[in-house]
């Protein structure tokens, strides 16, 4: 017994010194762990023995400036968190990832893939959408609305008409599901329809986890299974996202009013981004939440530089806001870009 303690203390003295390279770390942790029988479930995963596919050969991402570990870099891990990763944008490498490639619902998450191929493929933003009945008895958080049960404002009535443009602030400031359908219906024709634009996409983009139902991310009564993505996958769309600078210019408005096309109706939208103002180098956010899928945030922050874009992605996490600061504060001290 004296021996194998002997050997611990000498393992865990070495941790404490060696260089915080993931292998060495995951190697002589793994050796620890088997003496006292103890695994941790929150490790870090070693990039080298779980790759994953990088954004440029998805994309075709300039690579440019690869992220370094530094040679003491600290280890890190997001242990509220049922999945997450992080993303370097620019060149697609993955900086951290836990069970990343796991395929879960994303609730709300799901407004920037529908947000993202409304940009692509909607020419005049100030073209009208003519909302109707379904998209105002959505579930959840409406325009008007930012609580189910709790409205600030006139909520959206039966043939009022909105441009693209504000239905797209309601979607991605307040995570409006009203919003989101009649833009899903307005492209696709029904939320079904929509939903095989947004698969069809998914195929084009590379994104091997993921199915999705509905525009809103509100997953329908009995195929709840049906619907679902990955952190990664999430973390892909953001990066084509940011093409798209436009999006992240509304998901860092504060506050909006909107106006039906006739002038008739106006209604009030707040952002729901926590962090916003308090991280000066945050690019945007959105926020996700249903029961099933649990609190879930995509993040993308730039270095004082503004010259590297990260993503970082929360799935199922209670703590999602603490958890995407740390992952962005680790992600800027830990590497270097060169």
């Amino acid at each position: 017994m004296r021996k194998i303690f002997f050997l611990a203390s000498f393992i865990a003295l070495a941790l404490v010194f060696l260089p915080d390279h993931w292998s060495v770390r995951a190697e002589a942790g793994s050796l620890l762990g088997t003496l006292f029988h103890v695994k941790s479930r929150f490790e870090a995963t070693p990039l080298q023995e779980k790759p994953l596919p990088l954004v440029s050969e998805n994309r075709g991402l300039a690579a440019g400036f690869q992220p370094i570990m530094k040679p003491f870099a600290p280890g890190f891990a997001v242990p509220t968190a049922h999945a997450s990763v992080i993303l370097d944008a620019d060149s697609g490498e993955v900086l951290y990832e836990h069970n990343a490639g796991d395929r879960r619902q994303i609730a709300s998450l799901t407004k920037l893939f529908t947000a993202l191929i409304v940009i692509e493929r909607v020419k005049n933003l100030d073209e009208p959408v003519t909302i109707d009945e379904e998209a105002i008895y959505a579930p959840g958080t409406r325009i008007g609305c930012p609580r189910s049960g709790y409205c600030v404002s006139e909520r959206l009535k039966p043939g009022e008409q909105v441009t693209v443009r504000d239905l797209l602030k309601a979607a991605l400031m307040n995570s409006a599901n009203d919003a989101a359908i009649a833009l899903g219906k307005h492209l696709g024709g029904t939320q079904e329809g929509f939903a095989a634009i947004m698969n069809e996409r998914a195929q084009e983009l590379g994104l091997k986890n993921s199915h999705f139902c509905t525009p809103s991310g509100l997953e329908p009564d009995g195929r709840e299974q049906e619907c679902y993505s990955s952190a990664y996958d999430v973390s892909l769309i953001t990066a084509q996202a940011l093409k798209h600078d436009i999006l992240w210019d509304m998901m860092r408005i504060e506050h909006v009013t909107i106006t039906s096309i006739d002038g008739r109706y106006t209604h009030e939208i707040n952002n729901t981004d926590e962090l916003l103002g308090q991280m000066p180098n945050l690019i945007g956010t959105k926020t996700g939440f249903t029961p099933l899928a649990g609190y879930s945030l995509l993040a993308v922050a730039s270095d004082y530089s503004q010259e590297r874009n990260i993503v970082a992605v929360v799935l199922d996490d209670q703590y999602r806001w603490q958890s995407i600061r740390s992952m962005f504060d680790w992600s800027f001290q830990a590497f270097d870009w060169q």
